[in-house]
């Protein structure tokens, strides 16, 4: 199985890479995620002075995590100095360089890696989404580098496909999307507060929850632009890597899926992707890209089939149709008449006994 693939002329051999944050914070962290056989290292975003994160800053729970982390909280010197030529002794991996935020931040920034940097990410989080500073962004870096740069959007960006088209026409490489939500305020019951260290007790959100959004994005950013694509926000599996290359991505990162389920859960990825193609009928990563069937608008009522054999009686069909269409008795009824054709039985269905109306 060929798992290579290749972004703005960055090739990988595999499409999965770390996002930037906490496990790429220097050069012991990124060794040690590169053993985990990952195809491209990404650092911990690096701006002109080190970030004073507040403590607490990373909670999670199963399928989300809260994080108050900024950027690097090591300056650019430190970066320059030990932990890039350090890793780059040891290292044959794709190095993509995070940089933030503001064009004077990119354009003193920029010069001093790219000697160290296969591409760079613009990390866009705070200034993010308005297409002609987008521009002035792409424009300070293209001054100090000849590498790649791809501009991470963040979930604000009113209009994805639009604001991709103006990083295509500024000379932008590509596009990493998405990048964390929020300000979210997770508050905690015993604590009766946020558990975060931040001074409004506010933090960025990720993980599993955010996945359908960062999909959506990924989706309209490939109607408005030929860019190649990374797609983040969600990943915990190989499926999920893949979701993302059918919507439309070259590569993909993760970081929350590892906070969440540990470190080691890279490798099980790169590990599991050959068998995961080859069961949904990809004889290769380059394959899977934007494979994704386009729909169209559909009025169509469709009512639901219960399959009696496999229903277990449960009646949560019957419990969560907002159309009170449905009944048991000795088995599901389907009143047509009163079904909207809405799906919403079908998609809860926990033994799958309901069809017709989704696929």
């Amino acid at each position: 199985m060929n798992l290579s693939t290749e972004v703005a002329g960055i090739y990988l051999k595999n499409p999965l890479m770390p996002a930037s944050g906490p496990l790429t914070g220097d050069h012991r962290k990124m060794r040690a995620i590169e053993t985990m056989g990952v195809g491209a290292m990404v650092t911990k975003t690096i701006s002109t002075v080190a970030a004073k994160v507040p403590r607490p800053c990373i909670i999670a729970e199963r399928d989300f995590v809260v994080n108050t982390e900024l950027w690097s909280e090591f300056s650019p010197d430190r970066w320059l100095e030990e932990f890039l030529p350090e890793y780059k002794k040891h290292s044959g991996l794709p190095l993509i360089i995070s940089l933030g935020y503001s064009p004077e931040d990119l354009r003193k920034l920029v010069p001093l890696f790219s000697e160290f940097a296969d591409g760079f990410e613009l990390s866009t989080h705070y200034v993010a989404d308005d297409p002609s500073l987008m521009k002035e962004l792409i424009s300070a870096v293209k001054e100090g580098t000849d590498k790649p740069v791809f501009l991470k959007f963040d979930p604000s960006v009113p209009d994805p496909a639009e604001m991709a088209g103006a990083v295509q026409e500024s000379g932008g490489d590509g596009i990493v999307a998405i990048n964390s939500l929020g300000p979210v305020y997770p508050f905690d019951r015993k604590a009766n507060r946020s558990l975060m260290g931040s001074g409004d007790g506010f933090g960025w959100i990720s993980g599993p929850v955010i996945k359908k959004l960062s999909l959506s994005s990924v989706r309209r950013i490939r109607e408005g632009c030929s860019l190649p694509i990374i797609g983040v926000g969600g990943i915990s599996s190989s499926d999920d890597v893949i979701d993302f290359l059918s919507c439309g991505a070259s590569a993909v990162q993760m970081l929350s899926g590892a906070l969440i389920n540990g470190k080691e859960l890279f490798k099980r990825i790169v590990d599991s992707l050959p068998s995961a193609l080859e069961k949904r009928g990809f004889k290769s990563v380059k394959d899977a890209i934007d494979s994704g069937e386009r729909q169209k608008e559909s009025f169509e009522v469709r009512n639901p089939v219960i399959d009696h054999d496999k229903c277990t009686r449960c009646g949560l069909c019957v419990a969560v149709c907002p159309y009170f269409a449905l009944s048991l008795d000795e088995k599901v009824e389907v009143d047509t008449a009163e079904c909207f054709g809405c799906g919403l039985c079908e998609s809860r269905c926990p033994v799958g006994a309901i069809g017709g109306v989704l696929i």
